[in-house]
């Protein structure tokens, strides 16, 4: 949490094209945090394309939410939006669109199932920094994206890190409690947090 993670911070944001950036341990972090920032609710159903990486079905299981897997399409690997319709229930509350390969799924087409379904979306854009969708950046669509900072990915760290990216005021400064033990003062704990600095 020092001065050049602010500075990350601040760039990394800017680069997305949000107001928020928070800087997390690792991109499994990135997830399961976000995902506990909305408490969507005990009974929530939350919607992941099956071709991902498993730390984003950990993001919905370790929030105790009911993971819903959906198939991908044959020709993108992207989230199939046949299957997405199929799979959205009264219980559904969130969907996260994982870009994979550098590339994102159809963005107009998935805010508009989220929009007229009143689902939260969230990206998960751990292989996908930089990649844009007619001319707007991955991690600038959902209302919280994640992004992983792993070796092997597109923008890597020397070690592990994440982050979440948001243009929500009151989610980011609920982030940034819950990443730091639920503090933003020391000795000081407001929510139930964890050490993912």
């Amino acid at each position: 949490l020092g001065k050049e993670v602010v500075e990350f911070e601040e760039n990394f944001a800017r680069y997305c094209g949000v107001e928020h950036c928070i800087g997390v341990a690792n991109g499994t972090d990135a997830l399961s945090i976000a995902l506990s920032s909305l408490e969507l609710g005990d009974d929530a159903e939350v919607i992941v394309p099956g071709n991902t990486y498993v730390a984003t079905c950990l993001g919905v299981v370790h929030n105790n939410y009911k993971l819903v897997l959906c198939d991908c399409d044959s020709n993108t690997y992207q989230i199939s939006l046949d299957d997405l319709r199929r799979k959205i229930t009264k219980k559904t509350r969130a969907i996260i669109v994982v870009h994979l390969y550098g590339m994102m799924s159809n963005m107009d087409d998935v805010c508009d199932i989220c929009r007229d379904n009143n689902i939260v979306l969230l990206e998960d854009a751990a292989q996908a920094h930089g990649a844009e969708w007619k001319g707007k950046k991955a991690g600038s669509f959902g209302k919280i994206s994640c992004f992983s900072f792993y070796p092997g990915k597109n923008l890597g760290a020397y070690g592990d890190g994440g982050a979440i990216c948001t243009d929500d005021e009151e989610l980011d400064k609920k982030i940034r409690m819950i990443r730091n033990n639920g503090s933003v003062v020391k000795y000081k704990h407001d929510v139930i947090g964890r050490n993912s600095r």
